[in-house]
Parts: structure tokens; C-alpha cells; sequence
């Protein structure tokens, strides 16, 4: 599967919209400062949100509340201006503004062949897929700049929907069967970028997942900035050890096989190699039943220091957990007593400082 690499340079100041941005009348995003809302671009963020970076995200401009769609409103998505938008900044792009169709406009939608449906407008039945195309290759180029890390799509749209977009038969009879014009060239484009609609990120496992890989993609390159090496990847992995078992055990010894042999593969094998890894793993989300086994092995870990008590308290809240009790309950409990013992590899792993810590991310059951 093909991994377009992004730009690891960040994009020049005042490029990006924390919170909410704006459409110009021309069609191209255009990036704003959230002032009004005491969001500032370089706000510190905390140790699990990218050590102080903010992540980038890719966005149908109409969640940020803009009026950009085709009836002249907006699909407004408070979670993602108001709660995770104080930590990421946003890059706002709008398929049908952008491509040169009005506000208001007449709708538009999929027609033909589920796999590779046709484009079209509702009254005048004028094909926009050629016109959709030819401008998707063109933006695809350009966000290859922007050091995405991520990327929410309106749902259901027929440019930006991920899936069960409506298809048109020549009877006029629809299912909710294809994917967005914009949709598909963006996945095709980038298959590992986390993508998610905002339908999805309104159940807690998928957004935490989601969130998770952003955060964690943004770690890694900001850890390999401006000079990668085997050493800061080593130290990387170390780090994420935890992380990465609970999401894949199976790719996870892949990526530990990887990096036995770090020193004889040529640098850019190794690096594409293990970034490709790393996103494939924490694409699996983390079960309650993966999840009991991470934890084990880290009680374990202080079994020569906690005494009995301690142990089987920690032991308790892992059976909990995967018994169906919210993650953060034995993360918190385990992270106490690794600090108070002073155990420095459960001390430094990434899997029980959730990430970002503001957003409460674990907390459901």
C-alpha cells in the first residue's frame, strides 16, 4: 500500500485556523486567528499533544461553521472548534467551493457506478466529475505541504463523505452505497493519514483512537526533527513500547524486528519502513481484552517493588477494565505507583499519559 510522505517542515505563520476558519469569495481557504476565543497558535499544549506542537488537520470548511454549503448554511460541529480544536490547527478545505461552484448553488450528486460513481448536478444534470478531478489532483499537491496529521470529512457528502454516500441509478433510485468524489482521491492519496467524518467522531472509541494517531504521528515527527537518526528512533519506539502492543501485538513484533536489524538497513528503508508501520498499528483500535494484557505486563514490572496490597489493587482495576470500566481507572493507578517507585520505562511510556491529558480521552467505558 502507497504512503505519500508529508512534508515534515511546518507551513509559514497565520497558514492555519486553530478553532474555526473562513472561505473567501474566491473559493480558497482562507486560514484565520482565533482571538475572539483566547485560542493563540503557539498556546503550549501538553507533553502527550506533540510536546508542544500543534497538529495539523485537514477539514470540509463547513464543521468550522462556515456558510459554505450548497443551501447557503453550514454543518457546524461544536466538538471539533470547541473542545479539540484548542489543540490542533485546522487547514479548511471545501471541495464544491473551491472548485468554482457558488454559495448559494444548485445541489449535486453521485450518479452511475458505485466503484467510480459520476459527478453531477441535481437540475441541470451538468457533470462536474472531469472539473472534480482535475482540482482534486491539484489540492492533493498542494496539502502535500501542509504537514497534515489528519483529516475530517463531512459525512454523507457527495464530494466529502467517507461512506454510505447516496448513488443515483438512471431511475433516480438511490443507496447509500459510495464514497465522496474528494473523499476517495484524498484516501487514495494519503492511505494511512488518519481520516475520519465527524459522524464517527462523536463515538468515543473511534475518537479517541483518531486523536491518538494524530498525536502520536505529530510525536514522531517532531521527534525526527530537523535531523532524523537510528538513535531518535530507538528512543521513539522505546517509548511508544506499550502504546503500540495494545493497538497491534502483531505489527508491533514486526516493528521490534525492524529495529533489531536498524543498523544494517539503508536509512530511508528504515525510516518509511517503520513511519508505515506505526500508522497500520494504530489503526487497530485497543481492546478492552488487548489492553488487559498491556497492563499485566506493566504490573508486572513492579512486582519486585509494589507490595502485595499495591498489587493486587492494580490487579483489580485491570479486571475492571476488561470487564468494561473506563481505561483511565488502571492507567492512573499504574502511573501512581510507577512514579512513586521510581520505574523509569513505565515512567516514560506514551500508553498512560493519554494524549492530549485536557481532553479526558479513556475516561469512557
Amino acid at each position: 500500500m502507497r504512503w505519500k510522505r508529508l512534508s515534515p517542515e511546518p507551513a509559514p505563520p497565520g497558514s492555519s485556523t486553530p478553532g474555526r476558519a473562513s472561505a473567501t469569495a474566491g473559493g480558497q481557504s482562507d486560514h484565520v486567528t482565533m482571538s475572539e476565543r483566547g485560542v493563540s497558535s503557539s498556546r503550549p499544549v501538553s507533553r502527550g499533544a506533540g510536546h508542544g506542537t500543534r497538529p495539523r488537520l485537514g477539514i470540509s470548511t463547513c464543521l468550522l461553521g462556515e456558510n459554505v454549503r450548497y443551501d447557503g448554511g453550514h454543518r457546524h460541529e461544536p466538538f471539533l472548534t470547541e473542545t479539540f480544536g484548542r489543540f490542533v490547527e485546522w487547514v479548511p478545505v471545501c471541495p464544491e467551493v473551491e472548485v468554482g461552484l457558488g454559495v448559494p448553488r444548485e445541489p449535486i450528486r453521485l450518479l452511475g457506478n458505485r466503484a467510480r460513481p459520476r459527478l453531477a448536478t441535481v437540475n441541470t444534470h451538468r457533470d462536474l466529475t472531469a472539473k472534480m478531478l482535475r482540482w482534486a489532483r491539484r489540492r492533493l499537491r498542494d496539502l502535500e505541504n501542509e504537514n497534515l496529521a489528519g483529516f475530517v470529512l463531512k459525512s454523507r457528502s457527495p464530494s466529502c463523505g467517507t461512506e454510505r454516500v447516496k448513488v443515483f441509478d438512471e431511475n433516480g433510485t438511490s443507496r447509500r452505497v459510495g464514497t465522496g468524489i474528494w473523499a476517495r482521491a484524498l484516501m487514495e492519496h494519503f492511505p494511512l493519514l488518519p481520516i475520519e467524518d465527524e459522524t464517527h467522531l462523536r463515538k468515543p472509541e473511534i475518537r479517541e483512537n483518531f486523536i491518538e494517531r494524530v498525536f502520536c504521528l505529530t510525536r514522531y515527527r517532531d521527534t525526527m526533527r530537523p535531523q532524523r537518526s537510528r538513535r531518535k528512533l530507538i528512543e521513539f519506539h522505546a517509548a511508544h513500547e506499550l502504546q503500540l502492543r495494545a493497538h497491534s501485538p502483531k505489527i508491533h513484533r514486526r516493528m521490534r524486528s525492524l529495529m533489531t536489524r536498524a543498523g544494517d538497513l539503508r536509512s530511508r528503508d528504515l525510516f518509511s519502513s517503520y513511519e508505515a508501520l506505526l500508522l497500520r498499528a494504530l489503526k487497530f483500535r485497543a481492546t478492552p481484552r488487548k489492553n488487559a494484557q498491556v497492563l499485566l505486563q506493566a504490573v508486572d514490572r513492579l512486582k519486585g517493588a509494589a507490595t502485595p496490597e499495591e498489587r493486587n489493587e492494580m490487579l483489580r482495576a485491570v479486571e475492571q477494565h476488561r470487564r468494561g470500566a473506563p481505561l483511565i481507572v488502571p492507567i492512573t493507578l499504574i502511573s501512581h505507583f510507577a512514579r512513586k517507585y521510581g520505574e523509569q520505562y513505565l515512567v516514560s511510556q506514551t500508553y498512560l499519559t493519554p494524549d492530549p491529558a485536557e481532553l479526558a480521552l479513556r475516561n469512557h467505558a
